[in-house]
């Protein structure tokens, strides 16, 4: 019996086979359109930066301590010192540390939270339970009195228990949010917020405009426990990356990011093209053709900034920033119409108005698409996040450290030059030779003490001396109160004072209590920048984060009904002063005996969770949580309850009564809230109005 051949394709008509698919897909006539609308967009923002891009590449060298070519070639024609002084260096970094300090802290304080609404929504098992509680206390009312309640009675009855109802719901909403909150930060820190962050603070400080991009989907292969063995793992995760200033352009007419197309230009290694495979959304056709000619040169949007950034980063090599390893891809979101959309070939299902602008996302390369999809948001937001350390009304882009001081540091450039040429001239005399008087071939560099002289008479019967002395003037102490002036301009101008990066400075600074005044006025600058960074990146990225969990998430913990808050620039109102009042109150409550009957067990222990939270301790090994709290109540009602039995049974025996011969109704247990324990079955039982 023949056996049969399996036939079995190379890798090379694989290929071969996969770029004539996407040959065939890039001709269409929707793809060359997308195609087409994308490299317009992308010409048009590209040439609307350079003014931009060349300050930024400023702000980059003043910060590295270089000047920019032109000004260094000035320098060198005129001769003399290019000392540069790092005094933006040095506001940059002292602004970092503080943005840094103020919005993340030791690491345990989160630069956001989530808070539940004042008022949450009652869930309709509440609503109706409460119908059914009701019901069965009006039955009972009738029971007992033989007539039906009055409707005042009713109304009564019903706001007590809808009080109650109101007060579970929001004791749940909160535990369910602090639930919540865990999550979220274990989603940031997997992937990769905090680092991001940090990134972005450094951006802000120097740029004059800093961007956080995410939540981003991405398939990573992380190492999980399956089934008691450590294995490597596909997972789908958000991630959170920091966009290069560089590498982010938008619409020119633009004054949000989100008010325009807004395009990323992605530099990437074939192994960042490969790993997109199989990702959804992505054709892989497109992306096999395009690895196919990833070494041919052509893929590259060679731009002029790329050169004179790597070498204001001082890694500039040729053959670095031209190279064949890395192509550019470019990522487009922009709101297109649908009746063009229709005419690209988009479903018709998926336009449900021809007249409205629908938001897009178009991966180009080359002239290759790689990705054309609707943008998932339902929102039709970018998943980007900009603000400036100084932000200008109706500009994308703003002032950051290197903006604001870049004429001071000027200034102060100029008299460091000056003072470094006026002390080497001043530093010794001057001399002056009459060359007539000097024999051939005197050389009148060579001077060293002791040294003898030759001169002859002059052929001019000149009778000057053949040599004079002279000293010039030092100008040391003028330049140097000039090179103080404008280092103090600095410091007003960026807002961030000498004496926050351990500089001494005379005055109020000698005393604590000055200093403290001091950083107190100087932090009401430090808002306005911590502000923009909640407003415009924290808050929308918490809440595009949170919106996600509610969309694709199964997690029974996930609640509707919240407020994102952002605490950073809360953070600066001294924190030292919150945590001494914290304490005080804290001392009241265990110190009154009425204190502590108002604020209850579980009060107390939540201020104590509070404290032991700031000693950088876990409070959940030293303080129960609210569950045992609960369960220790309940356990200290029921001694307290024996103890009062036993009492009254002790009593009655030193009487002469039996036990259990007490006459009356069963006698009713009082509880600190007012409620009753027995009579009904045991059952908790709500004080009621008069006449209820």
């Amino acid at each position: 019996m023949a056996m049969a051949l399996i036939p079995v394709a190379s890798a090379k008509d694989l290929e071969d086979q996969a770029k004539k698919r996407s040959d065939e897909l890039q001709k269409q006539t929707y793809i060359q359109g997308l195609a087409a609308h994308a490299r317009k967009r992308w010409e048009l923002a590209k040439n609307s930066k350079q003014d931009l891009e060349e300050r930024m590449l400023s702000c980059v060298r003043q910060r590295n301590g270089e000047y920019d070519p032109d000004i260094l070639q000035d320098i060198r024609e005129q001769g003399g010192s290019d000392i540069f002084v790092q005094l933006t260096s040095v506001k940059c970094r002292a602004a970092t540390s503080w943005l840094r300090d103020t919005l993340l802290g030791t690491g345990m304080d989160k630069p956001w939270a989530i808070e539940p609404s004042p008022v949450p929504d009652l869930p309709e098992e509440v609503k109706q339970s409460l119908q059914a509680q009701l019901s069965q206390e009006i039955m009972q009312v009738v029971q007992t009195s033989g007539a039906m309640p009055s409707e005042e009675d009713l109304r009564q009855i019903a706001l007590s228990m809808k009080d109650e109802a109101m007060q579970l719901v929001k004791e749940e909403a909160a535990e369910r949010v602090d639930r919540m909150e865990m999550k979220m930060e274990d989603q940031l820190l997997e992937g990769g917020w905090y680092k991001a962050f940090n990134e972005f603070i450094e951006d802000i400080v120097t740029f004059p405009f800093a961007v956080l991009k995410g939540p981003i989907k991405r398939r990573r292969k992380v190492m999980q426990w399956n089934q008691g063995k450590l294995e490597p793992t596909e997972v789908i995760r958000n991630e959170w990356e920091r966009v290069d200033p560089f590498n982010l352009y938008w619409a020119p007419w633009a004054w949000d990011v989100n008010d325009g197309f807004v395009i990323e230009r992605h530099r990437m290694t074939a192994d960042d093209l490969q790993a997109l495979l199989g990702v959804p959304g992505y054709n892989d056709d497109a992306i096999r053709s395009v690895l196919a000619d990833f070494n041919g040169g052509t893929l590259g949007e060679w731009l002029w900034v790329d050169s004179s950034k790597a070498e204001a980063e001082g890694k500039y090599l040729p053959d670095a920033v031209h190279t064949d390893d890395l192509i550019d891809a470019l990522q487009l979101w922009d709101s297109i119409s649908g009746k063009e959309l229709l005419e690209w070939g988009v479903p018709e299902e998926e336009i449900a108005d021809p007249s409205l602008n629908y938001p897009c996302e178009v991966w180009l390369i080359g002239n290759t698409v790689i990705r054309a999809v609707l943008n998932y948001d339902p929102l039709g937001r970018k998943p980007y996040y900009l603000t400036s350390y100084e932000a200008k009304p109706g500009s994308v882009d703003g002032k950051g450290v290197a903006d604001l001081c870049r004429d001071s540091q000027a200034m102060v450039n100029a008299t460091a030059r000056a003072m470094a040429n006026n002390m080497g001239i001043s530093s010794g005399p001057q001399v002056g030779v009459n060359i007539s008087r000097l024999p051939a071939g005197e050389d009148i560099t060579d001077m060293h003490p002791w040294k003898i002289w030759q001169f002859q008479s002059s052929e001019f019967n000149d009778g000057s001396a053949p040599l004079q002395f002279f000293q010039p003037n030092s100008n040391a102490q003028e330049l140097m109160a000039v090179f103080e002036k404008f280092s103090e301009r600095a410091d007003e101008d960026t807002m961030i004072p000498k004496y926050m990066t351990g500089g001494h400075t005379p005055g109020a600074s000698r005393t604590s209590s000055g200093l403290s005044m001091l950083i107190s006025n100087a932090g009401k600058g430090i808002k306005q920048v911590i502000s923009n960074i909640d407003k415009n990146v924290i808050i929308p990225a918490i809440e595009r984060l949170y919106h996600d969990n509610l969309r694709y998430s199964e997690d029974p913990d996930l609640v509707g009904d919240v407020n994102i808050n952002a605490r950073g620039a809360n953070s600066l109102v001294v924190k030292e002063a919150e945590a001494i009042r914290r304490n005080e109150f804290l001392q009241m409550v265990l110190n009154s005996p009425v204190a502590q009957q108002i604020v209850g067990m579980d009060g107390a222990a939540e201020l104590l969770r509070d404290a032991a939270r700031n000693l950088n301790t876990n409070p959940d090994r030293i303080v129960p949580d609210r569950h045992k709290m609960s369960m220790i109540e309940q356990q200290q009602m029921v001694i307290q309850q024996l103890q009062q039995q036993l009492a009254m049974i002790t009593g009655q025996m030193e009487q002469g009564g039996m036990p259990g011969a007490t006459q009356g109704p069963a006698p009713r247990n009082i509880l600190p809230d007012g409620s009753q324990v027995g009579g009904r079955e045991g059952n908790f039982v709500s004080p009621r109005p008069n006449g209820a």
